[in-house]
């Protein structure tokens, strides 16, 4: 479950509003919290990385009759660098209407459409719940990778010294 010193590989923050969260690998460690925008972040980047997860019926609610509180999400997400929608569904199960609502598949398509390039926050379909993990895990861990990245390329002086953090 660790990397052998006691250290997690990941930490994952799960909203404490989550009603169903997501199972992660051992070598992920999730804590509780409470996050501003989206169902799972990591600690440290609260305000920078959020997933929103989505079984498909709770998309078509907020195509519905809660969209003007899913709009509200999406706004906050967009301010965010690492950000998604992910859907625990397929696009086929929403094209064959294969889902227990009246909203017809293409204003499920318009609608995700439409939020995609108002809102500039990516929506992707998992298939499942397994799916939904490996993706959420992927968006966190690749933009954790990214940052850690750039920390170290800029963290070099001009002779390309390391610049210890306490500088």
């Amino acid at each position: 479950a660790d990397d052998g010193t006691g250290n997690f590989l990941m930490r994952v923050v799960i909203d404490s509003r989550e009603q169903n969260p997501l199972t992660f690998p051992p070598d992920v460690k999730t804590v509780p919290g409470t996050l501003t925008a989206g169902d799972y972040s990591m600690p440290g980047f609260e305000e920078h990385a959020a997933v929103e997860r989505k079984e498909l019926g709770d998309l078509l609610a907020c195509i519905g009759p809660e969209r003007d509180r899913f709009k509200r999400e999406l706004l906050r997400l967009r301010s965010y660098p690492c950000r998604a929608v992910v859907i625990e569904g397929t696009l086929a199960e929403i094209m064959s209407g294969n889902y227990r609502s009246k909203v017809h598949p293409f204003a499920v398509v318009g609608s995700i459409a439409s939020w995609t390039n108002r809102y500039h926050v990516p929506f992707i379909f998992a298939g499942d719940r397994a799916g939904a993990a490996v993706i959420t895990l992927a968006l966190l861990r690749t933009y954790r990778d990214q940052v850690k990245a750039f920390v170290e390329a800029v963290a070099v002086d001009c002779d390309g010294q390391v610049i210890p953090a306490t500088q």
